[in-house]
């Protein structure tokens, strides 16, 4: 990338057409929305979701690393479900 385009950084107008036929279950989930923002915003969060899983930013998401489910396979009720919580924070 150029210095010039970060210094002013243009929006970007995307206009596209989606056929269910392509991609199914994403044409299922935006064609809850009516047209306009709703829709908009629910293929932004989608996009950002998925640019953050590519880069690794999920939890067990990497290509390079496989998911690793509890060796006990946590009960409903047990501490084990929640200790993520008081994991270390991720950071990109």
């Amino acid at each position: 990338m150029s210095t010039d385009i970060m210094k002013d950084p243009q929006p970007i107008r995307l206009v596209f057409e989606l056929a269910r036929a392509d991609h199914p279950r994403l044409y299922d989930d935006l064609i809850r929305f009516h047209k306009g923002t709703k829709r908009v915003n629910r293929l932004r969060v989608l996009a950002y979701d998925g640019l953050l899983a590519q880069s690794g930013v999920f939890a067990g998401m990497r290509r390079d690393l496989p998911l690793q489910p509890s060796g006990s396979g946590a009960q409903e009720g047990s501490g084990e479900v929640t200790n993520d919580i008081f994991a270390p924070a991720i950071d990109g």
